[in-house]
């Protein structure tokens, strides 16, 4: 039942999974679909303007801005699903145990997740890379660094009510033991509230990746990223708008499918 397809779709949430399916399916596809090799320069084709064989025309070395954009979201959807995973996982499995276990333990991992709530994680990952180098490993550890604490707090205060229900007092009775209520009795209730507050956080963890790698903190030349390319566009703007519009809109619809699709969970669990 948790994982069954709400009844009764809010629209965004119909819209957003549709939208980031194609999104999702183009990524994947982006190597086999994409007309030309995203590495590839041809200088004497630079700055070319959309044509039947440049669709949305070239960059400033000559290499086709569609098959740019057909692969240079992968970095970014990747680095955010998997610093999500681990944020969940990682923050679900904090806050229902200090919600569970209470005392000291409860104190000391709430004081933990207060100090992280505190410290950007932009700033966090920007440090991070710096001492250690920019990589997939550096920027996945240092956005989870800081990105479980928000899902172990809420993890933590569903778990708390839960922890109240008459069938966890009847499970207790009955002698089941702490791992198995956790993960039969508070996990599923816990699941669908993170979930929908997965998929908000989506579009965040994304923008941020997307911040990084416009300061040159991600993915390095030549491998296509979507930030990237604008950073290395924007001094061609005004010849050029394109280069610049097109991977911004591919960033903003990406955070917006996932978006409608939290906002989506979220009206679902209000009805």
């Amino acid at each position: 039942m948790v994982f069954r397809f709400p009844r009764g779709r809010h629209w965004t949430l119909t819209a957003g999974t549709t939208m980031f399916a194609v999104i999702a399916t183009l990524l994947v596809l982006g190597p086999w679909i994409a007309p030309y090799d995203p590495a590839t320069q041809n200088l004497l084709k630079r700055l070319k303007p959309p044509s039947a064989a440049y669709w949305l025309g070239t960059d400033e070395l000559g290499r086709d801005l569609l098959s740019r954009i057909l692969t240079g979201g992968q970095f970014a959807v990747t680095i955010s699903a998997l610093t999500l995973f681990l944020c969940v996982t990682i923050g679900m499995t904090a806050g229902m145990i200090s919600a569970r276990v209470g005392g000291w333990l409860d104190e000391l991992l709430m004081r933990i997740v207060d100090l992280l709530l505190s410290l950007p994680d932009v700033i966090i990952a920007m440090f991070m890379v710096a001492i250690f180098g920019s990589g997939y490993a550096t920027l996945i550890v240092s956005l989870t660094v800081v990105g479980w604490a928000p899902f172990a707090r809420l993890a933590r205060s569903l778990s708390l009510v839960i922890n109240t229900r008459d069938y966890i007092a009847a499970a207790e009775v009955l002698g089941c033991r702490p791992s198995f209520i956790l993960f039969r009795h508070v996990l599923p209730n816990v699941f669908r509230p993170v979930a929908a507050i997965t998929f908000l956080r989506f579009g965040h963890k994304l923008i941020t990746v997307g911040g990084l790698s416009y300061l040159g903190l991600g993915v390095q030349p030549p491998h296509a990223d979507w930030a990237l390319m604008m950073a290395s566009a924007q001094n061609y703007f005004d010849r050029m708008p394109l280069l610049v519009i097109a991977p911004g809109l591919a960033i903003f619809l990406t955070a917006l499918s996932v978006t409608w699709i939290g906002q989506g969970l979220e009206g679902q669990k209000k009805q």
